[in-house]
């Protein structure tokens, strides 16, 4: 009975979650417009803040559903289309530094907003987001209260061979920040080692870092159109543990809501 409740609560948050219309803006970033995607819970603010970041694939109705699912959870998530600024293609093999100026200009105007809580945001990164949460906890450590990374780079994906095998962006010694890794066992090798580096460099230095790795899960594996069962209830497990780690992290009142 517990189990069916529990898969009833989940179906019950989805269908919430999709009926839930999404708003469009953009932000200024130098002399160009970073087109922005904005879910609000419902009732009113002001809503914990939330920056999410897309992975290199672009920003696809897969990141709205996710988004969705976050706002249905209580965040007000904002979102930059870092491609369409600088006109990137889809699955670009290099990392453009031009793109960390949209990220960056899109966690200022999530932390503007008269509808968010005051206070440092939460973020939530998939797969090349998750680089992105790092340079920006590095240089704005006031601005950012924990990262969620789904699978994600914790190198610069420009960096040399070697780098790639063997470290971890040199941006990781600034961040302090906790940090949720979600990754799965059958992700590719590198990106695990990557991700397996990037926990024991901020563990050691006393961040609040942990990783969770998931039993026959593959990359993307809480989205995929061939998820299989394992990859379901991974996607299940991987949503409500990124959502008590914000909560936790962002210190949110219970229920989700701002404190004080």
């Amino acid at each position: 009975m517990k189990r069916l409740l529990s898969l009833w609560a989940w179906a019950a948050l989805a269908a919430s979650a999709a009926a839930q219309p999404l708003e469009k803006s953009n932000v200024r970033a130098g002399n160009y417009e970073v087109p922005l995607e904005i879910a609000k819970p419902a009732g009113a603010g002001p809503h914990p803040p939330l920056l999410y970041i897309h992975a290199k694939r672009g920003f696809e109705n897969e990141d709205r559903a996710h988004m969705r699912e976050l706002a249905a959870q209580g965040f007000l998530v904002l979102a930059p289309d870092w491609q369409a600024g600088n006109m990137v293609e889809r699955w670009p093999d290099r990392h453009i530094p031009e793109t960390e100026a949209d990220v960056d200009a899109a966690l200022t105007a999530l932390l503007a907003r008269s509808d968010v809580c005051k206070g440092p945001a939460g973020i939530v990164g998939v797969s090349r987001g998750p680089y992105f949460a790092t340079l920006l906890a590095a240089r704005r450590p006031r601005d950012v209260a924990a990262i969620v990374s789904y699978y994600g780079h914790f190198q610069n994906p420009n960096a040399p061979e070697p780098q790639q095998l063997f470290s971890v962006a040199p941006e990781l010694a600034k961040v302090n920040a906790p940090v949720l890794m979600l990754i799965g066992d059958a992700d590719f090798e590198l990106r695990r080692i990557v991700n397996g580096r990037a926990f024991y460099a901020l563990w050691e230095r006393g961040v609040t870092v942990e990783l969770q790795m998931y039993p026959l899960a593959r990359r993307a594996f809480d989205f995929r159109a061939d998820a299989t069962p394992e990859e379901k209830i991974a996607a299940r497990h991987a949503r409500a543990r990124a959502k008590d780690w914000l909560v936790r992290h962002m210190k949110l009142a219970p229920g989700g809501r701002c404190a004080g």
